[in-house]
């Protein structure tokens, strides 16, 4: 009788790596680079009107995606308090005024327990917008 050793290793080791392949894919990194996939990173901006926002998505412990609508996002990665950053939060911002802008404190509450998490404090606003698909350079 063969011994099923080998084989049983074997299947361990591609199961492995199949798990540390659907773990990479969710990564932070990847998941920045799928939001930002096809798209140009323009120059970085201070402020953002809050008119122009049109929803947020968190990347956890990373990043602040806000859609402005048009294809256009634009991505913030805080100066301070990014480990507070989780999937899932609810981002609350006090501005008096009409913008959302780099000197901003958010705040980040825990949309089941309805309690504060953390805060964040913004950095700047780097805009990435659709590659241009007819162009050929």
């Amino acid at each position: 009788m063969p011994n099923p050793l080998p084989l049983l290793l074997c299947g361990a080791i591609l199961a492995t790596a199949g798990i540390a392949h659907a773990a990479a894919d969710r990564s932070p990194e990847a998941q920045l680079a799928r939001a930002t996939e096809g798209r140009v990173a323009g120059q970085p901006v201070d402020c953002l009107n809050l008119r122009d926002i049109r929803s947020t998505r968190i990347i956890n412990r990373t990043a602040i995606i806000y859609d402005t609508g048009g294809g256009k996002i634009y991505v913030n990665t805080p100066r301070s308090g990014a480990s507070s950053l989780r999937d899932g939060d609810i981002l609350l911002t006090d501005t008096h005024s009409p913008q959302l802008c780099s000197i901003d404190i958010v705040r980040l509450y825990d949309n089941s327990a309805k309690m504060q998490t953390g805060s964040v404090g913004l950095g700047q606003f780097v805009p990435y917008t659709r590659a241009d698909r007819g162009a050929t350079e």
